[in-house]
Protein backbone atom coordinates (compact mmCIF):
# COMPACT_ATOMS: atom_id res chain seq x y z
CA UNK A 1 0.00 0.00 0.00
CA UNK A 2 1.05 3.20 -0.77
CA UNK A 3 0.57 6.08 1.52
CA UNK A 4 0.57 9.95 -0.05
CA UNK A 5 3.83 11.67 -1.41
CA UNK A 6 4.38 13.74 1.41
CA UNK A 7 8.29 15.29 0.83
CA UNK A 8 7.69 18.51 -2.13
CA UNK A 9 11.24 20.09 -1.29
CA UNK A 10 15.13 18.71 -0.72
CA UNK A 11 15.81 19.11 2.93
CA UNK A 12 19.43 19.33 1.74
CA UNK A 13 18.91 22.07 -0.98
CA UNK A 14 15.29 23.42 -1.22
CA UNK A 15 14.81 22.15 -4.74
CA UNK A 16 11.36 20.48 -5.50
CA UNK A 17 11.29 16.98 -5.58
CA UNK A 18 11.11 14.18 -8.25
CA UNK A 19 9.22 10.65 -6.99
CA UNK A 20 10.94 7.87 -8.83
CA UNK A 21 12.32 4.63 -8.40
CA UNK A 22 16.74 5.34 -7.81
CA UNK A 23 18.59 2.69 -9.45
CA UNK A 24 19.67 -0.57 -6.62
CA UNK A 25 15.81 0.01 -5.03
CA UNK A 26 12.53 -1.29 -6.05
CA UNK A 27 9.94 1.46 -5.15
CA UNK A 28 9.51 5.33 -5.63
CA UNK A 29 11.56 7.60 -3.47
CA UNK A 30 11.80 11.50 -2.91
CA UNK A 31 14.65 11.94 -5.33
CA UNK A 32 15.92 15.62 -5.57
CA UNK A 33 17.10 16.22 -9.17
CA UNK A 34 19.54 19.33 -8.51
CA UNK A 35 21.14 17.56 -5.83
CA UNK A 36 20.39 13.79 -5.89
CA UNK A 37 19.87 13.03 -2.54
CA UNK A 38 17.28 10.37 -1.97
CA UNK A 39 14.51 11.04 1.12
CA UNK A 40 13.29 7.82 2.37
CA UNK A 41 9.33 8.15 4.12
CA UNK A 42 9.75 5.67 6.96
CA UNK A 43 6.79 4.84 9.28
CA UNK A 44 5.99 6.92 12.81
CA UNK A 45 6.66 4.87 15.98
CA UNK A 46 4.02 5.51 18.80
CA UNK A 47 5.20 4.44 22.10
CA UNK A 48 2.87 3.57 24.92
CA UNK A 49 2.02 1.92 28.38
CA UNK A 50 -0.94 -0.30 29.81
CA UNK A 51 -0.71 1.12 33.48
CA UNK A 52 -1.96 -1.03 35.63
CA UNK A 53 -2.95 -0.81 39.72
CA UNK A 54 -4.28 -3.75 40.99
CA UNK A 55 -6.83 -4.85 39.32
CA UNK A 56 -7.53 -1.62 37.13
CA UNK A 57 -5.84 0.17 34.26
CA UNK A 58 -5.33 3.85 33.77
CA UNK A 59 -6.90 5.38 30.79
CA UNK A 60 -6.47 9.26 29.77
CA UNK A 61 -9.58 11.21 27.92
CA UNK A 62 -7.97 13.19 25.17
CA UNK A 63 -7.36 16.86 25.27
CA UNK A 64 -6.20 17.11 21.47
CA UNK A 65 -7.15 16.03 17.79
CA UNK A 66 -7.89 13.96 16.76
CA UNK A 67 -10.06 12.28 18.64
CA UNK A 68 -10.61 15.11 21.24
CA UNK A 69 -12.59 13.82 24.40
CA UNK A 70 -12.54 9.67 23.72
CA UNK A 71 -10.16 7.31 26.09
CA UNK A 72 -7.10 5.92 25.52
CA UNK A 73 -3.69 4.68 26.61
CA UNK A 74 -0.97 7.13 27.51
CA UNK A 75 0.86 6.82 24.87
CA UNK A 76 2.43 9.45 21.68
CA UNK A 77 5.42 9.66 19.22
CA UNK A 78 8.45 8.09 19.99
CA UNK A 79 11.14 11.24 19.88
CA UNK A 80 14.97 11.04 18.54
CA UNK A 81 17.41 10.23 20.78
CA UNK A 82 15.35 7.96 22.85
CA UNK A 83 14.64 4.09 23.32
CA UNK A 84 10.92 3.31 22.98
CA UNK A 85 11.20 2.15 26.76
CA UNK A 86 12.05 5.91 27.46
CA UNK A 87 9.86 7.06 25.56
CA UNK A 88 6.94 5.12 26.76
CA UNK A 89 7.67 6.56 30.52
CA UNK A 90 7.89 9.69 28.85
CA UNK A 91 4.18 9.65 27.52
CA UNK A 92 2.62 7.71 30.50
CA UNK A 93 4.45 11.21 32.51
CA UNK A 94 3.41 13.82 30.07
CA UNK A 95 0.08 12.48 29.87
CA UNK A 96 -0.81 11.02 33.06
CA UNK A 97 1.99 12.37 35.83
CA UNK A 98 1.80 8.38 36.71
CA UNK A 99 4.98 6.65 37.76
CA UNK A 100 5.47 3.50 36.67
CA UNK A 101 8.00 0.48 36.27
CA UNK A 102 7.52 -1.61 32.64
CA UNK A 103 7.25 -4.92 32.88
CA UNK A 104 7.62 -5.84 29.47
CA UNK A 105 6.63 -5.09 25.59
CA UNK A 106 3.15 -6.28 25.56
CA UNK A 107 2.06 -5.41 21.82
CA UNK A 108 3.53 -4.47 18.41
CA UNK A 109 0.75 -3.15 16.02
CA UNK A 110 1.44 -2.32 12.87
CA UNK A 111 -0.68 0.40 11.41
CA UNK A 112 0.17 0.28 7.85
CA UNK A 113 -2.45 2.86 6.42
CA UNK A 114 -1.59 5.37 8.37
CA UNK A 115 2.39 4.99 8.38
CA UNK A 116 2.56 3.86 11.73
CA UNK A 117 3.85 1.08 14.31
CA UNK A 118 2.23 1.19 17.99
CA UNK A 119 4.38 -0.99 20.99
CA UNK A 120 2.57 -1.11 24.34
CA UNK A 121 4.23 -2.33 27.29
CA UNK A 122 2.92 -3.21 30.68
CA UNK A 123 3.35 -1.08 33.66
CA UNK A 124 3.18 -1.65 36.77
CA UNK A 125 2.18 2.08 38.58
CA UNK A 126 3.84 2.85 41.59
CA UNK A 127 0.95 4.77 43.21
CA UNK A 128 -2.11 6.10 42.14
CA UNK A 129 -0.97 9.86 42.27
CA UNK A 130 -1.70 11.36 38.69
CA UNK A 131 -1.22 15.06 37.45
CA UNK A 132 -2.48 14.89 33.70
CA UNK A 133 -0.39 17.35 31.04
CA UNK A 134 -1.51 19.52 28.66
CA UNK A 135 -2.98 16.85 26.26
CA UNK A 136 -5.52 15.13 29.11
CA UNK A 137 -8.58 16.17 30.13
CA UNK A 138 -8.43 13.53 33.00
CA UNK A 139 -6.78 10.41 33.82
CA UNK A 140 -8.54 7.69 35.62
CA UNK A 141 -8.37 3.91 36.67
CA UNK A 142 -10.78 1.61 35.39
CA UNK A 143 -11.95 -2.27 36.00
CA UNK A 144 -12.65 -4.28 33.28
CA UNK A 145 -15.86 -4.08 33.68
CA UNK A 146 -15.88 -0.16 33.56
CA UNK A 147 -14.05 0.25 30.34
CA UNK A 148 -15.82 3.07 28.17
CA UNK A 149 -15.52 0.79 25.30
CA UNK A 150 -17.54 2.65 22.68
CA UNK A 151 -15.58 5.81 23.65
CA UNK A 152 -11.92 4.36 23.05
CA UNK A 153 -10.25 6.62 20.70
CA UNK A 154 -8.18 4.21 18.35
CA UNK A 155 -8.76 0.57 17.30
CA UNK A 156 -4.97 0.15 18.75
CA UNK A 157 -6.07 0.90 21.93
CA UNK A 158 -9.01 -1.34 22.04
CA UNK A 159 -6.61 -4.45 20.50
CA UNK A 160 -4.60 -3.93 23.42
CA UNK A 161 -6.83 -3.35 25.88
CA UNK A 162 -8.45 -6.85 25.29
CA UNK A 163 -5.64 -8.40 24.45
CA UNK A 164 -4.24 -7.62 27.63
CA UNK A 165 -7.35 -8.46 30.13
CA UNK A 166 -7.69 -12.33 28.07
CA UNK A 167 -4.29 -12.78 28.82
CA UNK A 168 -4.71 -11.46 32.68
CA UNK A 169 -7.69 -14.10 32.40
CA UNK A 170 -5.51 -17.04 31.84
CA UNK A 171 -2.75 -15.62 34.04
CA UNK A 172 -0.22 -15.50 31.83
CA UNK A 173 1.33 -12.74 29.79
CA UNK A 174 2.77 -12.60 26.18
CA UNK A 175 4.22 -10.48 23.16
CA UNK A 176 1.39 -10.06 20.75
CA UNK A 177 2.05 -8.99 17.11
CA UNK A 178 -1.20 -7.61 15.09
CA UNK A 179 -2.01 -5.73 11.59
CA UNK A 180 -4.69 -2.87 12.28
CA UNK A 181 -6.61 -2.25 9.62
Amino acid sequence: MQLGRSIAHCRACGSPVDYRVPADDNRPRAVCPACQTIHYENPLNVVGTVPVWQDQVLLCRRAIEPRHGFWTLPAGFMELGETTEQGALRETDEEAGAQVVLEGLFAVLNVVRVGQVHLFYRARMLDTRLAPGPETLEARLFREDEIPWDELAFRTVRDTLQRYFADRRRGQFGVHCADIA
